[in-house]
């Protein structure tokens, strides 16, 4: 039986890069998008998703989108999330972790390339504040509004109301993950063994 998930700003990234899990026959890929000239299935900031009906999807997924909202758009940005799964769904989350970027940040590493992202080379300071050249060429959407350590996720995702979550750390990313159902309770355990199906071989390459 097929199910469906959303993608949540995609921008130019479709269900071949998102993770192992949904990269299959088994998954049916929405995009949804702010942005038409990227050609998403609806047209809709993540902020305010009210053209999407309650409990639609089986998961969602968001790949480098929550640290481009302010700080008190979060948490309801997340509440959306969860109104379109069903009971059974769960989120799929990626950002990056501030925690080890102001690391290398004050090891003098500033000027430290990291790796190369659909958009362009990645620096320290496109993670802090967003891609520089994107933004540079008009693209403002690209702008970094808030950031996140694995602590603060863990307060967000619990303020949001989720049942069951887990976050992790990539530091060959720079990146958190995060996994969340919106009803099941899950043991850490069972979290974590899911959670290494979605990061297995995935390593975040947005901006």
């Amino acid at each position: 039986m097929t199910k469906t998930f959303l993608h949540v700003g995609p921008g130019q990234s479709y269900k071949d890069n998102t993770t192992p899990v949904f990269n299959t026959d088994e998954w049916e890929e929405v995009r949804l998008d702010i942005d038409p000239d990227v050609n998403p299935d609806i047209i809709s900031s993540i902020q305010d998703m009210s053209s999407v009906e309650d409990s639609t999807f089986d998961a969602v997924y968001s790949s480098h989108n929550i640290e481009h909202v302010f700080a008190h758009e979060v948490i309801p940005t997340l509440q959306e999330f969860k109104r379109v799964l069903n009971d059974e769904g769960f989120l799929v989350l990626t950002c990056p972790d501030i925690k080890s970027v102001c690391k290398l940040i004050g090891e003098g590493n500033i000027r430290k390339k990291l790796y190369t992202a659909p958009s362009g080379d990645i620096y320290p300071l496109d993670i802090l504040y967003g891609h520089r050249p994107s933004m540079a060429a008009g693209n403002e959407y690209m702008a970094h509004r808030n950031g996140f350590t694995s602590e603060s996720m863990n307060d967000i995702l619990n303020g949001s109301g989720f049942k069951s979550f887990i976050i992790g750390e990539d530091k060959n990313a720079y990146a958190l993950w995060a996994l969340a159902y919106k009803s099941k309770s899950l043991t850490k355990e069972e979290l974590s063994a899911k959670i290494t199906e979605h990061v297995n071989k995935k390593r975040s390459s947005n901006g």
